[in-house]
C-alpha cells in the first residue's frame, strides 16, 4: 500500500472508533474496546504511512470535491506532514493502550463519550497535519478545538473544569480569527485557497502586508502552541482534563501550533525578515525560561507538567527562530541543523511528556489528588510508575543518554555556531540564548528533583498515599512503550536523524544527516562530537563501582545498625521531611522580581501568645500576565459591551432602523466603487 492509502485506512479506523464507541455505549467492555482498540489500529497504520512517506521522500495528494464553492476535501502527505503524523501516531498508540485500564472504573456511557471525542480528536489532528486547502484546514482545525474542549470539560461537574474549558475555547477562537485573516490575505494575493499556490508566495507580498501576515500567523498558531504571553489556557486546561487526554494535548495538540509556524515560515515564505526570526527566537527564550520558573512554584503535579510544556515549546521555538535567522543570512546548512534540532525535540517532547502525564495519571488514579504535598513514599507502592516517571524526568531534564539530551545538544550546537555565522548585532543573540537555555535546563532538572522526590520518595503524607496500589497492566504497558521510546530516541539518535533529510530538503534544499552522523553511526558531530551510546556504555561500566566499594568497606570494619536520625523526636514521621514549598523557597527568593511572592502566617493561641496551638502558612506568587494583561483587557471588553447594551434595546422598530441605515450605507459605498 502507498503512504496515502495507509493514511486513509488510519482515518477510517479513527472514524470507526468514534462511531462504534457510541453504538456499544451500554457495555463497558465493548465501549472500551471500540473506543481505544480502533485508535490503536489507526495509530499503527499511521506509523506505517508516515515512515513510508519519510523514507521515500515523495509527496502524495488526494482530493474529493465537496460541492461547495472554494471548499475541497484535499490532503497532502509530504515529509513535514508525515513527521508530525509520526509523532501523533506513536503517542496515540501508547495512550490508547494505557486508556484500556485508565477508564475501567468509569460508567460505560462515560467511557463511550470519552472514546468518541478521543477518536474525533485523533481524526481531526491527522487531517490538520495533512489538509492542503484553506477552508478544509480551518474546518478540521475547529473540529480539533471542539473535540479538545469537550475532553477538557469531561469532568464538567467541577467549576474549575468548566472555567478551564471556556478559557480554552475563547483562546482557540481568538487564534483561529488571526489565522483566518492571515489566510485571507494570502488568498487575495494568490487568488487561490490551495496550500500549493502559497509555496514561497509570502515573499511576493508588499513589505507592510508581509509583516502583518507573519504576525497574524505567528500569534494565531502561537495560541495553540501555548507560547508566552498567549499561554494562559494551557496551565488551566491540562490539569483538569483526564490524564490520558492531558498526555495527548501536551504531546501533540500544542504541536499543531509548531506545525503551522514551520509550514508558514519555511514553506509559504522563501526568506523571512530578520526581525521575524528574532521575534520567534525571543518568544522561545521567554517561554522556555518563564515556563520553567513558574513550574518550579507549582505543587499541583499536572499543572507543573503543563508549565513544562510551555518551557519545551520555547526550546522548540529557539530552534525554529535560529533556523529562520540562519536562512535570512544565507546559511542553509546551519538552518537545517537548527530545524532538525527543533523537530527532533518536538518528537522527543511528545514521547517524554506523554510518559510523564501518563505517570501522573497513574498517581492520580491511585491517590485521588494532584497535590504533591499529599503524596510521598509511592516508590514502594508503585515501583513501575515511579521508574517510568523517573525516565521521563531524566529525559525532560536533558540528561544523557536519553532523548531530551540529543535534541537540546543539537540546539546548543546550532546556537554556538550562530555567533560566527551571522553579522552585526544579531550574532550576540546566539550566545545569550545559549546561556539562558543552559539556565532553563538547570532549573528544569531542579524542578524534576522536586517533582520526583516529593511524589515518590520519603514517607507517605496521606492515608491515600500509604494505601496506593500499582497501576493496571495496560497502563503500565503504555508507560513502558514511551519509556522505551525515550531510550531508543536517545541511544539510536544517529539512526533516526536521516529521516529528517527529506524534511530539510523540501524546506531548505539541503540534507545534513550525513554531516551530523560520524564514526559509522555511533557518534553525533555538529561542531562538537558526542556519542549517547558511548555515554550509556560508560555509565553501565561505572554503575557497579559504588557497590564494589561498599562491599570492600563492609569487609574491613564492623557493621552497626541504628535508628534513623529524626532531629531528637520520638519517631520519624512525614512531618520531618521536606515539602514542595520548602524545596522551592530558595528559588522563590532568588527570582522574587519575577514571582513577586506574597505570604501570610497566622497562629492560633490557646492560653499564651508564646505557645501557639497551630500555625497556618500561605504563600502565593503573582499571576503577572493575568493581572497585568488579561484582567485589564477583560475589563475593557466588558465596559465596551455595557456601552453597546443600549443599542440592544429589544425594540423591533429600532432593529429595522439599523437594517435600513446599513442598506443605505452599502448602496452609497457600492455606487462609489
Amino acid at each position: 500500500m502507498t503512504s496515502i492509502q495507509l493514511l486513509y485506512t488510519a482515518l477510517t479506523a479513527y472514524a470507526c472508533g468514534a462511531a462504534a464507541s457510541l453504538l456499544v455505549a451500554r457495555s463497558n467492555r465493548l465501549a472500551r474496546f471500540a473506543s481505544f482498540g480502533f485508535p490503536l489500529l489507526g495509530a499503527l497504520l499511521g506509523i506505517a504511512a508516515s515512515l513510508t512517506a519519510l523514507v521515500e521522500g515523495t509527496a502524495e495528494s488526494a482530493a474529493v470535491a465537496s460541492g461547495v464553492p472554494l471548499l475541497e476535501y484535499s490532503v497532502r502527505l509530504d515529509s513535514l506532514s508525515a513527521f508530525f503524523n509520526l509523532a501523533l501516531s506513536v503517542l496515540a498508540g501508547a495512550i490508547s493502550t494505557y486508556s484500556f485500564g485508565y477508564v475501567a472504573g468509569l460508567p460505560s456511557k462515560s467511557a463511550a463519550i470519552l472514546g468518541f471525542f478521543y477518536n474525533v480528536l485523533l481524526l481531526s489532528l491527522t487531517l490538520v497535519f495533512t489538509a492542503s486547502n484553506v477552508f478544509f484546514f480551518l474546518i478540521v482545525w475547529e473540529v480539533m478545538a471542539g473535540a479538545a474542549y469537550c475532553l477538557v470539560s469531561f469532568d464538567h461537574g467541577k467549576q474549575e473544569t468548566r472555567q478551564a474549558g471556556i478559557l480554552f475555547l475563547i483562546m482557540s477562537h481568538a487564534g483561529t480569527a488571526l489565522l483566518l485573516l492571515g489566510f485571507l490575505t494570502l488568498a487575495s494575493s494568490t487568488g487561490s485557497l490551495s496550500f500549493s499556490a502559497y509555496h514561497h508566495a509570502g515573499g511576493k507580498l508588499p513589505e507592510l502586508q508581509r509583516g502583518a501576515v507573519l504576525l497574524l500567523f505567528f500569534f494565531g498558531f502561537g495560541v495553540k502552541a501555548g507560547i508566552i504571553p498567549v499561554h494562559i489556557w494551557l496551565p488551566a486546561a491540562h490539569p483538569v482534563a483526564p490524564s490520558n487526554i492531558s498526555a495527548l494535548m501536551s504531546g501533540i495538540v500544542i504541536k499543531t501550533g509548531v506545525y503551522g509556524i514551520v509550514r508558514v515560515f519555511f514553506y509559504f515564505f522563501d526568506i523571512v525578515p530578520v526581525w521575524a526570526g528574532t521575534l520567534v527566537l525571543a518568544a522561545g527564550v521567554t517561554s522556555a525560561l518563564l515556563g520553567v520558573l513558574y513550574a518550579l512554584m507549582e505543587h499541583d503535579l499536572k499543572r507543573l507538567l503543563a508549565y513544562h510544556s510551555i518551557e519545551n515549546m520555547g526550546i522548540i521555538l529557539i530552534g525554529v527562530g535560529s533556523g529562520l535567522l540562519f536562512r535570512a543570512f544565507e546559511r542553509p546548512n546551519l538552518a537545517a541543523v537548527a530545524i532538525v534540532a527543533a523537530l527532533y525535540h518536538t518528537l522527543n517532547h511528545a514521547v517524554f511528556k506523554g510518559l510523564l502525564f501518563l505517570g501522573a495519571g497513574s498517581v492520580l488514579h491511585a491517590v485521588h489528588t494532584r497535590n504533591m504535598e499529599q503524596m510521598g513514599g509511592l516508590i514502594r507502592r508503585m515501583p513501575f510508575t515511579a521508574f517510568g516517571f523517573l525516565v521521563g524526568a531524566v529525559a525532560i531534564s536533558g540528561l544523557p543518554p536519553l532523548n531530551g539530551f540529543v535534541s537540546e545538544w543539537l540546539t546548543y550546537q546550532a546556537l554556538l555556531a550562530g555567533f560566527g555565522a551571522t553579522g552585526s548585532l544579531t550574532r550576540i543573540m546566539f550566545p545569550v540564548t545559549g546561556a539562558l537555555l543552559a539556565l532553563t535546563s538547570a532549573l528544569a532538572a531542579a524542578c524534576f528533583v522536586k517533582a520526583f522526590g516529593i511524589t515518590f520518595l520519603a514517607l507517605p503524607r496521606s492515608a491515600e498515599a500509604a494505601e496506593a496500589r500499582e497501576a493496571p497492566l495496560s497502563m503500565r504497558f503504555g508507560m513502558g512503550v514511551l519509556a522505551a521510546g525515550c531510550l531508543a530516541l536517545g541511544l539510536g539518535a544517529t539512526w533516526f536523524l536521516p529521516l529528517f533529510d527529506t524534511v530539510t530538503e523540501q524546506a531548505l534544499g539541503v540534507r545534513v544527516s550525513s554531516g551530523l552522523v560520524t564514526a559509522d553511526g555511533w557518534s553525533l558531530n555538529a561542531g562538537g562530537a558526542v556519542s549517547t551510546a558511548g555515554i550509556a556504555v560508560a555509565l553501565t561500566l561505572l554503575a557497579p563501582i559504588p557497590a564494589l566499594l561498599t562491599l570492600l568497606w563492609k569487609r574491613g570494619g564492623d557493621r552497626r545498625t541504628g535508628p534513623v536520625w529524626d532531629c531528637g523526636l520520638p519517631g520519624l514521621t512525614a512531618a520531618n521531611q521536606f515539602t514542595a514549598t520548602a524545596f522551592s523557597k530558595p528559588l522563590r527568593m532568588v527570582f522574587s522580581a519575577v514571582y513577586r511572592p506574597r505570604r501570610e502566617i497566622q497562629a492560633d493561641f490557646e492560653v499564651s501568645p508564646y505557645y501557639p496551638r497551630a500555625i497556618r502558612f500561605e504563600s502565593e506568587i503573582e499571576p503577572t500576565f493575568e493581572k497585568g494583561l488579561y484582567n485589564p483587557l477583560r475589563s475593557a471588553i466588558l465596559a465596551i459591551a455595557d456601552r453597546f447594551r443600549a443599542i440592544q434595546a429589544g425594540s423591533v422598530h429600532a432593529y429595522l432602523a439599523y437594517i435600513f441605515v446599513t442598506l443605505i450605507l452599502l448602496l452609497v459605498f457600492g455606487a462609489r466603487a
